[in-house]
């Protein structure tokens, strides 16, 4: 082990070597796929084979083997949605979600009709309560006010940066509820689920309808992502439309159905969903609940300047949807025995480590078997949370599936001009197998390097 970083030359040096071994061939055919990757710094490696038969002579009339690619391999983009990953394939995640929340704000586009636009739409942010006090960053308006300028308790004085490493840490941390913060991010996805029920309810109460009779008129229509906070503690961005439901598919909502009717449901809702747990260490009952709730109004993009237009919030909600845990202080990946004892010198925050630790514990099956089905050890290093980072409700808009799929019929439309055959007359035979992922130290430093501007080594 050394303190100076490895010359990058030394790296680069011994890719070149290895992939000119045979020939000139090898090395361009790698620049050629590393640049078909757009970026992907995590790619996965396949070895296999595709032919493509004529399906009544059976004539072969294309045949591709990885046999003859640099090292027998194929390169494909990763796919992976983490920024901390792979930021290129989290770019086009991004840009996928982006386009799927704006289609379900706007509409006219990707199967959502127009009249979408003038549905009651509010932006509704739930977050967790408040497990102990916890270093304060700077505001929404970017203002650092006193941290916790308290007489008695726990108090701190100072004003944090952005970049404080403190913000978000405890305190007090033998004080603070470090069990009541990983059971609330492991029934984070019970208490959402919990809340679309209350929320139906308070709406069709609001309206003088009964449960059944609400369901039958009123289609409840939502786009969300869960986001860390700084204490890595899990809420939720949620984009929230009310749609008239008929046989027809989705239709403007009844004259009774506002906005301010939608906000009003949302607030009243939240502080009504209790979810009672057992407490792993045999005392009362823990009553898990929702704390603070915002809802702004979302309003169509016109000559009057909103404040919260479509655009914006399409864009503030893709945002968080490439990031994890990580973000938090913990780790990008799941946590095995040996790690525990090394969380600090893997970069992991004070905080973060003893959410780890807490949650590795209460996930031993012997010990706390009740807690067994949450899989606490499996997720460990999100900190307990398990849902997903991104859903939506199946009438919100497009699917990312569908986004893909016309992705990929552009690029086969682009190959189909330049091949000899109708590849829908065609028979396809494929065998694929996984052979690895990623680069090694110095490929990854020949990658960037090529993919930088001005960069082209070997073109």
């Amino acid at each position: 082990m050394t303190d100076h970083p490895t010359p990058i030359g030394d790296l680069i040096g011994p890719v070149i070597r290895d992939l000119a071994h045979r020939s000139g061939r090898d090395l361009n055919r790698w620049l050629q796929q590393v640049d078909r990757l757009r970026g992907c710094s995590d790619p996965v490696r396949l070895v296999g084979e595709v032919s493509t038969l004529d399906p009544g002579t059976g004539e072969v009339l294309h045949h591709y083997s990885t046999g003859g690619e640099p090292h027998g391999q194929l390169l494909v983009r990763c796919g992976n949605r983490r920024a901390s990953r792979c930021p290129a394939c989290a770019e086009t995640y991004r840009a996928d979600t982006f386009h799927l929340i704006r289609a379900g704000l706007l509409g006219g586009d990707k199967g959502v009709p127009a009249t979408v636009s003038a549905h009651p739409r509010v932006l509704a942010t739930l977050t967790a309560p408040s497990f102990g006090p916890v270093h304060r960053g700077p505001g929404k308006n970017g203002q650092a006010d006193v941290c916790h300028p308290r007489r008695n308790g726990p108090a701190c004085f100072e004003r944090h940066g952005s970049d404080d490493q403190r913000v978000g840490q405890a305190l007090d941390p033998d004080a603070y509820d470090y069990v009541g913060h990983v059971l609330w991010n492991a029934h984070a996805g019970k208490l959402w689920h919990r809340f679309g029920i209350y929320l139906r309810r308070h709406l069709g109460s609001s309206a003088g309808l009964t449960r059944a009779e609400f369901s039958r008129r009123i289609r409840l229509s939502f786009a969300k992502v869960a986001e860390y906070q700084a204490r890595g503690v899990v809420h939720f961005h949620a984009v929230v439309r009310l749609d008239g439901r008929t046989e027809d598919g989705i239709t403007e909502p009844p004259a009774w159905a506002t906005v301010e009717l939608l906000a009003e449901a949302i607030d009243s809702a939240a502080k009504a969903v209790r979810l009672d747990v057992p407490d792993p260490y045999g005392g009362a009952m823990r009553d898990l609940c929702w704390g603070a709730v915002d809802v702004r109004p979302i309003a169509s993009t016109g000559p009057n300047g909103a404040s919260l237009s479509e655009a914006a919030v399409a864009g503030y909600i893709a945002k968080y949807a490439t990031k994890s845990a990580e973000t938090s202080g913990t780790l990008d990946r799941r946590v095995k025995r040996s790690d525990l004892a090394q969380l600090e010198q893997r970069g992991v925050t004070a905080h973060a480590a003893r959410l780890i630790r807490t949650a590795w514990e209460l996930g031993n099956p012997e010990t706390h078997p009740d807690l067994a089905p949450l899989r606490l050890r499996q997720w460990a290093h999100t900190l307990g949370f398990r849902g997903h980072f991104s859903s939506k409700s199946r009438a919100y808009s497009t699917t990312l599936t569908a986004l893909r799929r016309v992705r990929l019929e552009y690029r086969q439309a682009r190959d189909l001009e330049r091949l000899p055959y109708d590849p829908a007359a065609t028979l396809t035979l494929a065998n694929w197998r996984y052979a690895g992922q990623g680069y090694t130290a110095g490929e990854s430093a020949l990658a960037s390097s090529i993919s930088q501007p001005g960069g082209s080594v070997g073109r």
